[in-house]
Order: structure tokens, then sequence, then C-alpha cells
């Protein structure tokens, strides 16, 4: 009897020893003791479970990444394509993380499946590509509507990338090139439209005073003497022109004239 003591106490103490866990400050401890669940998680820092009767689950508190892979989608304008997207989520509420669902991380997974399906079915393509910031917060309030019950938190939704299809992709290239040529030519016939408008000032202005019409032909001849060229130019009034015109037109009308 005498030797009984101590080795009982042996065994107290290392069933004591083996009774003591650690969590890190990221962790809670969610205990069941003889299957009922306690009340509040336990932890950060030393805790005692008292095995067999109780049973402690790891809860990790930390934010994570869940990758969404990719799923085919057809757009509301009938466009087939490949989108993943990434999830960004964490446990607020251990206890309902264990007990309200069996794997929070698949089952979140699944959710983002479906809702990304159903979600980016409803738009157009132009609407994905284009409005994306507001797609990602509709899919964040769904899935964390889904998740909420579980004690975790869908932090950040971010589509991550679209994968177009060849014929798509050379559609939107070429849509691309005829809007810039459009925006050209637009850009092009609105600089004619304000240079005619400038022409015509000019000749009102010239209409006014003849003299600068010399004064223009003067500076054109100073202008293109500059250059070195043999180029000589004369300035011929257009009224000299249709004076010899209406001469020309007598006299064809005098040879014309029968002779008496």
């Amino acid at each position: 009897m005498e030797f009984l003591a101590p080795v009982i106490a042996i065994i107290v103490g290392l069933y004591l020893i083996s009774s003591i866990k650690i969590l890190a400050e990221y962790e809670r401890g969610v205990i069941f003791r003889l299957g009922r669940l306690m009340s509040m998680a336990k932890g950060p820092g030393v805790i005692l479970v008292f095995g067999p009767i109780d049973r402690m689950v790891r809860v990790s508190l930390r934010q994570e990444a869940l990758e969404v892979p990719p799923q085919d989608i057809i757009t509301r304008d009938n466009v087939t394509l490949k989108v993943n997207a990434v999830i960004f989520l964490r446990v607020i509420d251990p206890n309902k993380a264990v007990v309200e669902v069996s794997n929070y991380v698949y089952q979140t997974s699944q959710f983002a499946q479906t809702t990304l399906r159903s979600v980016l079915g409803e738009v157009e393509l132009d609407e994905l590509l284009s409005h994306r910031e507001k797609l990602n917060l509709r899919i964040q309030t769904i899935l964390d509507q889904h998740t909420a019950p579980w004690g975790v938190k869908v932090v950040n939704v971010e589509v991550k990338q679209v994968d177009l299809p060849e014929s798509m992709l050379r559609a939107m290239a070429k849509q691309a090139e005829a809007e810039r040529e459009k925006r050209s030519k637009i850009i092009h016939a609105e600089g004619e439209f304000s240079a005619a408008q400038r022409l015509a000032d000019a000749a009102q202005v010239l209409a006014t005073q003849p003299i600068t019409l010399q004064l223009r032909y003067l500076q054109t001849l100073t202008e293109i003497g500059v250059e070195k060229n043999t180029t000589i130019v004369f300035p011929l009034p257009i009224e000299l022109m249709t004076s010899f015109t209406k001469i020309l037109e007598m006299y064809a009308g005098r040879d014309k004239a029968p002779h008496s």
C-alpha cells in the first residue's frame, strides 16, 4: 500500500499534465463535455481539457482565402465564358462554426460556386466587364446571408479572372478598332467644320478691306521665299481672270453671229 500512493500521484500528475493545452492568440477551443457543448469557447493561452470527459476542437479565427474553381457561365446575352473568384472569410463564432456545419470551408465553397453562376448569369458581358465591383458586392452579400448562421463572415469577394473565347476576343478587338476609327473621323470632321468657319470669317474680313488680300499675297511670297527653292509664284487676281473670260465669251458670240 505504501507504494500505491506514489503511483497514484504520478498517474494524476501525468493526467493533469496531459490535460494542459496551449492555444495561440488566433485560436479558440470549442469544448464538448460528455458530448454537450460548453457555453463559451476557451482560449487563447493555457486551458485544461480533461479527457476523455472533454473533447476539444481547435478553430482558427484568422482570415482565410478560398479560391473558387473556374465556373462555366452563360451570360444574359448568351456569351459562354469561364469565371473564377477568390473569397476572403473568417470565423466570428467558433461554437456555431463547429456545431452548425460539418465543414464551413467546403460549404462556403459550394455556395460560392452556385452563387457565382446564378449572379453572373443574370448580367450581360459588358456589365460583367465594366461593373465588376458592383457584382462582387452582390455576391458577397448573398454569401454572407448564407454563412451568417454558421458564425462565418464573408469579408470580401473578388472575381479573379474572366476567360473569353477567341471569337469573342476578336469581335471585341474589331469593335474597339471601329470605335477608335469613329472617334477619329468625328474629330477630323469637327476640325474641318471649325476650319471652314474660320475661313468664312476671314473671307468676310477680307471683303471689307480689299488691301488685306494683297498683304496676304505678299506674306505668302515671303513664306515661300524663306525656303531655298526656285519656284516663282505670281498672284493673279480672280477679277482679272473673270474679265478675260467675259471678253472671250463676247468675241466668241460675235464669231457665231450670222453675216448679213
